[in-house]
Formats: C-alpha cells, sequence, structure tokens
C-alpha cells in the first residue's frame, strides 16, 4: 500500500517546505513536495508539528547495546542495527578495529552474511569501514599496538574479496600502504586518512593518488601548526576530502567542530559518532575489539585514559553541531544524511528525500528528538 506523510515540515535537506508531503511506494520515494496527490487507499502518517528528514547514516560506528563489530557474529549486528533505528539512524557501516587477519575477516563476513538477509525492523548496513590496521604506531590511540601492520602484509585484497568494504582508513605517509588508496577507490570504497602523522604535503600527494576522506578530524592525526599544517591542515584545505567529526563535547571543543564545519562546509563535514558497544547502556565497563573500557560520564577511554571511541548516538551529535555551530537545522541535518551517503558513494539511493531513493525517513521534534524512524517504507520505531 501506498504511504503519504503529511502536514510536517520537509528537510530533503537541500530544500526545506514548511509544510508538505512526501509519498512512498514499494520502499522507496514516490514524490516530494506541497500538495503531492496521494490518491485513494493510501495510509497517510501524520507528522503535524514534526520535522520530516532523510534517515541519519553513520559511516563511522563500531557498536551499541553491548555488540561490537568486531564480536564477528550475525548476532552483533542485528543487535546493533535494531538499536540505531531507535536514533534515527537507518543506514550504517559496522566499523572494524586493527586486529589480526583473521579477525577482521570473521567481521566483514558477518557483515556480508547480515546484509543478505536483514532484519526488516532494523537499520540497514552499508558495508563495513575498515579502520585500520594500515596505520601509524605513534597515532594508534585505542587501536591495539601488536596488530598494526603495513599493507605490504597484502591481506587487504582478502578483506575486499566479498565486495562490502565501504571506507578504509589508513596512515597514507607509509610508503607501503600508498598502494591501498587506488586500490580502495578501484573498488568502491573511500581512501580514508586517520590515525596518521602525515605531513601536509604527504597529505596532498596522497589526494592525488585518490585519498577522499578523514577518519574522525583532529582525534590521533599531525596536528595543526602554524609552520607545519600537518594532517588536520592537509584535511581542512583540501575540498577533495570528506572530513568525520565527533560533536561529543569529549572528543572536540565545541568550537573545534565549529571550525570544521566552517572550512569544510555542510557539503564535506561528515557527522559520526565512533559510538562503542557502550553506546546506549549505563556507565560500567566494556569492551572494544577484546580491550576493556570504561564509559563514564559520557566519555569512554582504555585503563591508560586513551579515549577509545565514544557513547555518542547520532540524534544527539545532530542537536549538539546545532547547539556548537548555530547552523541552520537542514545544515545540520545534511551533515547526518546526504554528505555522508556522498562520501561513501551511495547518494544515489540513500541520503536524501528524493523520488526514486529509498524511503529511509526519521519524523523529528523541533528540538531534533526522534519521534519515529522508517527503513524502506515501514515504520520500524515510534517513541
Amino acid at each position: 500500500m501506498k504511504k503519504v506523510i503529511k502536514n510536517g515540515k520537509v528537510v530533503t535537506p537541500l530544500e526545506v517546505f514548511e509544510q508538505a508531503e512526501v509519498l512512498i511506494e514499494d520502499g522507496k520515494i514516490a514524490a516530494v513536495g506541497p500538495g503531492v496527490s496521494a490518491g485513494e487507499q493510501c495510509e497517510v502518517i501524520d507528522a503535524s508539528g514534526l520535522i520530516v528528514a532523510p534517515g541519519y547514516i553513520d559511516v563511522h560506528v563500531h557498536g551499541s547495546a553491548g555488540h561490537d563489530t568486531m564480536d564477528g557474529t550475525v548476532e552483533a549486528i542485528a543487535g546493533m542495527a535494531k538499536f540505531f533505528v531507535t536514533r534515527g539512524v537507518t543506514s550504517f557501516c559496522p566499523t572494524t578495529l586493527t586486529a589480526s587477519a583473521e579477525a577482521i575477516m570473521a567481521s566483514v563476513k558477518a557483515v556480508h552474511e547480515y546484509q543478505q538477509n536483514p532484519s526488516p525492523d532494523a537499520a540497514r548496513p552499508l558495508g563495513v569501514h575498515l579502520e585500520g590496521p594500515y596505520i601509524e604506531k605513534s597515532k594508534k590511540g585505542a587501536q591495539p599496538e601488536q596488530y598494526v601492520r603495513t599493507a605490504k602484509a597484502g591481506d587487504y585484497k582478502d578483506f575486499f574479496s566479498l565486495g562490502n568494504i565501504k571506507a578504509i582508513t589508513l596512515a597514507p605517509e607509509i610508503e607501503e600502504n600508498k598502494e591501498v588508496i587506488a586500490y580502495a577507490r578501484s573498488r568502491g570504497a573511500a581512501a580514508v586518512v586517520g590515525h596518521s602523522d602525515a605531513s601536509y604535503e604527504e597529505v596532498a600527494e596522497a589526494v592525488k593518488l585518490g585519498l577522499n576522506h578523514a577518519t574522525h578530524t583532529f582525534n590521533q592525526m599531525g596536528p595543526l601548526h602554524h609552520r607545519k599544517p600537518g594532517t588536520v591542515g592537509g584535511v581542512l584545505l583540501h575540498d577533495e576530502i570528506y572530513a568525520e567529526f565527533i560533536s561529543d563535547g569529549v572528543h572536540l571543543h565545541p568550537a573545534t567542530v565549529d571550525l570544521i564545519v566552517r572550512l569544510k562546509g555542510p557539503d564535506r563535514a561528515v557527522a559520526i559518532t565512533d559510538a562503542i558497544s557502550g553506546a546506549g547502556m549505563p556507565d560500567g565497563e566494556y569492551e572494544l575489539g577484546g580491550q576493556k573500557i570504561v564509559v563514564k560520564e559520557g566519555a569512554v577511554r582504555l585503563a591508560d585514559g586513551t579515549l577509545a571511541g565514544s557513547c555518542l548516538t547520532m540524534d544527539r551529535a545532530v542537536r549538539n553541531i546545532a547547539k556548537f555551530t548555530g547552523r541552520p537545522v537542514s545544515q545540520c541535518i545534511q551533515m547526518a544524511t546526504l554528505t555522508p551517503a556522498r562520501s561513501i558513494g551511495v547518494s544515489d539511493r540513500k541520503g536524501s528525500l528524493e523520488a526514486g531513493k529509498d524511503a529511509d525517513v526519521v519524523l523529528l521534534s523541533p528540538e531534533l528528538e526522534v519521534k519515529a524512524t522508517m527503513v524502506m517504507g515501514e515504520v520500524v520505531y515510534r517513541a
């Protein structure tokens, strides 16, 4: 049956209609705009007083609700997916950690298996974000050092063998890692600078090879210095690069979030959570790729105090962006929808409310609280 969402403020996000309809047919958006004719025998979803927006897309998230991508099980991916819709997320990239080739491959396979038969009432994995293992040891952060290696190991071709890698984070200043950049792009994946101490010049060289994305900008990245722009300078000043950022108020000062958004703009700034298994859970001890982590007062740390991902959720990330930057709601939503979709090459079907695209929709209060989530045209969550 056709569905029509009526009476809401529609943020596509590139257009804003103060009151418009979204017509849905067979899991796809059929039409968007004021006065859309739905015809008879159409289920009406009343969005009076609400914002109608595309479902959020998280391209860098390790876990949630007690589950971790590195559990390497279909059950873990399913558990994450069911939690995410409660926070307005309709698509995501389960993100791995630096680990043995066997452990990474087990997670890639689990995601692939779930993608073949996804739960209809949950968010959909778009593919895997490989965070590591080809990183710089001095910028490892919470990545286990014993598994850090260069791409000379050659195992990256195995990781890509199932065709479901959407991004790979690496240190492009390491000579053996450079070959992965073109390889990833040829396989339809983003090539991502992260956990890197690359100089500005090395970032510029990597961009020429195809580098087009950055992992959690500023965090575990060669810093910005007035005589040495470093990795951060390279990320901020190259328009080719989509820059992820974590707006939890812990990883970045609110003014730094504002700086990233001002320099990159909503077209290149990508909101992520970098959330771990403790997201959506009470304070306490959890695991990240087998390492003990502690969630306390909104921060996630290893035993030695190193930040180890976040317990941020995407709905709160968007609210924080609005608070930290003062940007219009449409731009805050864009950084969590269309821009991440573009960054990993899925904007032909995800990320905006346009005819022909998947009917992934979130209904938000004026305060950006999630009231309902739709995946492929079906309501899968109501607050």
